[in-house]
């Protein structure tokens, strides 16, 4: 399924917010439709979990997901305007930030959505250990 993809969207880092790394302060959107994730985990196709205790596997299992279902509503990483992160330990910031990093740079411009980053206890699977849910304008 492919759909036109022409929202007006608007990423503004004011000075007063200071520059963050890899997202926006502040997301404005203007589209025809909104586009809203549910939390993707590192679970393959057919139900398996990706990367038991290896976090690298499992946030580029989860970017994957983000894609795909990106992609079956007629998105890419340029039309997110929110993600919301789940960790289960925030040791792990930095792994997140590369494989998110490479994820949205694989568009053109780079697509820096809002985001929001919080630490967990655990997931509703013992074995997941980040989960995101997004937001697209389309």
């Amino acid at each position: 399924m492919t759909r036109e993809t022409t929202p007006a969207i608007v990423r503004i880092d004011p000075p007063e917010l200071g520059i963050p790394p890899g997202y926006s302060q502040i997301v404005d959107a203007s589209a025809r439709r909104f586009v809203f994730i549910s939390g993707q985990t590192a679970l393959d196709r057919d139900g398996n979990v990706i990367g038991k205790d290896d976090f690298p596997a499992q946030v580029a299992q989860v970017f994957r997901n983000l894609a795909i279902a990106l992609e079956i509503s007629g998105c890419t990483a340029a039309n997110l305007v929110k993600l919301t992160v789940f960790l289960t330990d925030m040791n792990h910031l930095g792994l997140y930030r590369e494989a998110r990093n490479r994820f949205f740079a694989s568009v053109t411009p780079p697509a820096a959505p809002a985001v929001t980053l919080v630490e967990v206890s655990r997931l509703y699977g013992a074995d997941f250990m980040i989960e995101i849910d997004a937001i697209a304008a389309a």
